[in-house]
């Protein structure tokens, strides 16, 4: 074989060998932030629910009051790489920075998807964000989390 085809070769193999590794790797982290948000399981809420926080309390009151149970909610607590995927009215893609200087005096916050049917029995799906300023919880934001694909 000619040493000029040999080379030649041998960078083809090198570089094909370079670019699956490459689609591999990303393959690998793609499947990794999809099951970031999938392994929280979700938790029906209903008359005989339980909470476990304040804000699941807050859910289950306020679906009561408005007779939409039962409600699905997926609780992401204080996530920070499921905040990064959020996209809400006012913010997209937060970070906890952005968070203190949206909301002053922010003492904690918790990201939590709700499920449920309305009056139409359409499902309705979103991400809420809320926030504990001066003591008391509030709704942040409102959205979606946003899927990498």
């Amino acid at each position: 074989m000619n040493k000029t085809f040999r080379t030649i070769l041998i960078f083809l193999v090198i570089g094909i060998v370079v670019i699956g590794g490459y689609f591999v790797f990303k393959s690998l982290l793609t499947g990794n932030q999809k099951s970031k948000s999938s392994g929280y399981e979700w938790v029906t809420i209903d008359q005989n629910y339980a909470p476990k926080d304040y804000v699941e309390e807050f859910i289950k009151n306020d679906s009561e009051t408005k007779g939409l149970f039962p409600v699905y909610i997926r609780n992401y607590g204080k996530n920070t790489s499921i905040l990064k995927k959020f996209k809400g009215q006012n913010l997209v893609s937060p970070n906890e920075g952005v968070l203190k200087m949206m909301f002053q005096g922010m003492e904690d916050w918790m990201l939590v998807d709700l499920k449920y049917k309305n009056e139409k029995g359409r499902e309705v799906r979103r991400t809420i964000l809320y926030v504990q300023v001066e003591g008391n919880w509030k709704v942040g934001d409102s959205g979606r989390l946003m899927e990498k694909e």
